[in-house]
């Protein structure tokens, strides 16, 4: 969008950035390819040479990680800033002239005031840095979408006149494809506050439809005509309302989290118990949908085949990073499942990684090895299953052939429509001979097939015309 402008894209990684320059881009991402090609080597360089582009550039944004923090303070809560503060120091030993800022990350509230701490405490006569905040608003899988046409850009900065003027500069390039009224400038608590709490809003609605499909579950109702019905209330709005297996990613567990961190650190328990709920709620959902895998199955899956369909935490996107997939893989193999598992986009080197995670494989890492096959094809995966568990919501999982994936099952068969992608052909797949089961509704149970179709079925309401032998 912006073609007078150099961007070069520096990684300590140096395979990272081979990739990156490579035609086997390292993450998958609708449209990117196209982007890069179109722009790579003309004004998009991607490098290892960190010290000479931050000594170029006139803006620099911080776009590292902020995982959870696994151990100490905060563990399992807070985020881990320590790639943050790495980048802050580096820019502030190596860089010169007047230089912005940005903090692209999501991170928690004041981190920008701990950028902004080590830089005045690293001054130099011949270095002016000013900090901004500039959350991103993405979603994988439309990232490209998204980036083309936001629906804001929030950009937070000092009060100060230095402040006000790197504001303008950053605006001054989103305006070149971005309209003005819909670029929203800030102090910066707000700016890294909004972030939070906009993910932290998503997730909650994804954990409100979830707690509403179990209870449709035990009452007969649908949660997708539920969430049509409250949906159309114009106040309320009907995204983020698919009753699913849980949300993942990289960052909705992790800013909520966040936030409930940030909540008890600034003596406000009741509002993190409110924020620690949504997660709750999302754990219960995979907890839930793998023990009615189990239950299905005769209460026992041990040794017994099934095929595990999407292993990324949504469609369109390669991440795996708190897919509910881990999770529901990880209770059916703690049963003893044998999984085979298929996603089109997720590398097998990555699910071996996530499912040998000692928080998954409960220091058994030769468990994966023994249970876990992963298939490059999705017939293959369903081939002598006692059952099918679809996790993500692929298209082409509404393609397959379940004629011929039925054929080759163990009877009984079942399908464990974990994202409502096969709603439309629950019937036929009941014609065929699955047991169905699905997210927020109970599926009419098939009538039992008959060899003969004079015969029917014995009237239980009915006294028998004659006496019956058993």
């Amino acid at each position: 969008m912006c073609k007078e402008i150099t961007v070069t894209v520096v990684d300590l990684n140096a395979e990272r950035i081979k990739a990156w320059n490579s035609n086997q881009l390292p993450i998958f991402e609708p449209g990117l390819q196209e982007v890069v090609e179109s722009c790579r080597g003309q004004n998009l360089f991607f490098s290892t040479d960190i010290d000479s582009a931050i000594k170029e550039a006139d803006l620099i944004f911080i776009s590292v990680n902020t995982p959870t923090k696994t151990f100490g303070i905060g563990k399992g809560r807070a985020a881990d800033l320590k790639y943050i503060e790495a980048c802050a120091r580096r820019i502030a030993e190596v860089g010169n002239g007047g230089k912005i800022v940005v903090e692209k990350s999501t991170v928690p509230v004041r981190a920008a005031e701990s950028i902004r701490r080590i830089f005045n405490a690293n001054t130099k006569p011949n270095l002016n840095l000013q900090v901004l905040s500039n959350p991103e608003f993405l979603a994988e899988g439309t990232a490209i979408a998204d980036l083309k046409n936001p629906d804001r850009v929030l950009i937070g900065g000092d009060e100060t006149p230095e402040g006000q003027k790197a504001i303008r500069a950053l605006k001054s390039i989103y305006e070149h494809w971005v309209p003005e009224n819909k670029i929203i400038t800030t102090n910066t608590w707000s700016s890294e506050l909004s972030k939070l709490a906009a993910n932290a809003f998503l997730a909650q609605r994804i954990s409100s439809i979830n707690s509403i499909s179990a209870l449709c579950e035990a009452t007969g109702a649908d949660v997708e005509e539920v969430a049509h019905a409250i949906g159309t209330d114009q106040r309320i709005g009907s995204k983020f309302l698919k009753a699913s297996v849980g949300f993942g990613g990289s960052c909705f567990q992790k800013d909520v989290l966040n936030l409930v961190y940030l909540c008890e650190a600034l003596n406000l328990p009741e509002v993190a118990r409110y924020w620690q709920q949504v997660i709750e709620i999302n754990d219960y959902q995979r907890r839930r949908f793998a023990a009615r895998v189990i239950g299905c199955l005769f209460n026992t899956v041990t040794d017994k085949k099934i095929g595990l369909l999407g292993f990324a935490f949504k469609k369109d996107t390669g991440d795996t990073r708190e897919s509910s997939s881990i999770y529901i893989s990880k209770y059916l193999l703690d049963e003893g499942a044998r999984l085979h598992i298929f996603d089109p986009k997720v590398k097998k080197e990555q699910i071996i990684q996530d499912l040998s995670h000692p928080s998954v494989c409960d220091d058994d890492p030769d468990r994966v090895s023994r249970l876990v096959t992963i298939s490059l094809d999705p017939y293959e995966a369903c081939k002598n299953a006692h059952a099918i568990v679809i996790c993500t919501e692929w298209d082409m999982f509404k393609e397959l052939d379940y004629e011929r994936i039925y054929k080759a099952m163990l009877k009984p068969a079942f399908i464990f429509d974990g994202r409502r992608i096969l709603d439309s052909l629950h019937e036929k797949l009941q014609h065929l001979g699955f047991q169905v089961e699905t997210i927020g509704k109970k599926v009419t149970e098939r009538i039992p097939f008959t060899a003969n179709k004079d015969i029917s079925r014995i009237d239980l309401q009915a006294p028998p015309t004659k006496k019956l032998k058993i």
